[in-house]
């Protein structure tokens, strides 16, 4: 069936080492002050790096996925009967017991319109969202809440410091010169995507979405960008956009040399040398794996409603491999109503989703 009507975004939260929900993410990103510090939720003594964005108060995973799901519902205005023929697609680090947890989950929050678990890695959120999008719009669903979570834990700090993947220096610098990785952070993220002939309370178009491969390294990715620059043109195609009509991009840039780089030259092959504003807020809240898409997604709708965009922190300096134009010194103007959100992940899958604002 082909697809029949937009589909907006309805109901926002998130969670994040910037605070809980949506006014303090917005807060958090236009203040540009990373929320970066020492681990305190497991020992670190024996690790290269001591850093991530971690909640003091954080609670256990499925209790904060339940927060979110019921705070987006209700930011939605979802009463008792319309959560009853909800969806959920719920994004989450792989293992025993994420498709009976999304299950629990759903039953927690009263939602009855069946569920999906998404295990794809540091895309796992984004890919979600984009199968809500078409099944919510052409009308296999009325209405569905995506939700993703990661709580910085010691098993994955593990691996990624022992890969050297880790921020020596305690920061995250896309785009810059000087970069020296990634750090952990948590997240945890909930939206309602409903029909925009449903919808009482529209936040943000979600006008188009995309997904492509590299096939080219387990780990590293592709250098030209050719799987995240087809992603995006497969999302301004879905929108009927243009490149020029995008105002900003929140960026997958993590701090790290060659994925930079890689979606530095994803942005030139998609936009010509004339980049839309560009930054990566993983620089302020740090990279929450399965939950990055969404918590970045929540971000990027808030600020282009609010019509200020983010800057880049940790910026030290130019890098001639990564020439776009990179958000600086302080917010920035939001120039149009469109934005982009760029993922990938290991094994090289990318997504795209582009918003527009309601």
């Amino acid at each position: 069936m082909a697809e029949r009507g937009p589909v907006q975004l309805t109901g926002v939260h998130a969670t994040s080492a910037l605070g809980r929900g949506a006014e303090a993410q917005l807060a958090g990103v236009l203040a540009g002050s990373p929320a970066f510090g020492p681990v305190g939720r497991f020992d670190t003594g024996f690790r290269r790096v001591d850093a991530a964005a971690t909640l003091p108060d954080v609670g256990d995973l499925a209790a904060e996925l339940a927060e979110a799901v019921d705070a987006a519902c209700a930011d939605a205005g979802l009463d008792a009967t319309r959560r009853a023929g909800t969806a959920l697609l719920l994004a989450l680090h792989g293992g025993v017991g994420v498709p009976e947890l999304a299950t629990a989950l759903a039953q927690r929050s009263g939602l009855g319109g069946g569920t999906r678990a998404y295990t794809t890695a540091c895309v796992s959120a984004t890919s979600a969202v984009a199968d809500a999008a078409a099944l919510v719009g052409r009308g296999d669903l009325e209405r569905a809440v995506v939700a993703a979570g990661y709580l910085v834990e010691p098993d994955q700090y593990a691996l990624f410091d022992t890969g050297r993947a880790l921020a020596t220096d305690g920061a995250v610098r896309p785009f810059s010169a000087g970069r020296t990785g990634l750090l952990l952070g948590d997240g945890v993220a909930a939206v309602v995507l409903e029909r925009a002939d449903r919808a009482r309370r529209p936040l943000a178009d979600l006008l188009g979405w995309g997904r492509a491969g590299d096939a080219f390294h387990p780990c590293q990715p592709e250098p030209t960008g050719r799987g995240l620059a087809r992603a995006t043109h497969a999302a301004l195609d879905r929108a009927g956009l243009r490149p020029e009509a995008i105002g900003y991009v929140n960026a997958n840039a993590t701090g790290t040399g060659g994925s930079d780089a890689s979606e530095a030259a994803a942005l030139r092959a998609v936009f010509g040398a004339a980049t839309p504003p560009v930054s990566s807020t993983k620089a302020l809240h740090g990279h929450a794996l399965e939950a990055s898409g969404l918590l970045e997604l929540v971000v990027t709708v808030l600020v282009l409603r609010h019509g200020k965009l983010p800057v880049n922190a940790g910026w030290r300096g130019p890098d001639p491999d990564c020439p776009v134009d990179v958000i600086l010194d302080a917010p920035r103007p939001a120039a149009t109503r469109h934005a982009l959100t760029l993922n990938a992940a290991f094994g090289g899958a990318n997504t795209a989703l582009l918003v527009g604002a309601a």
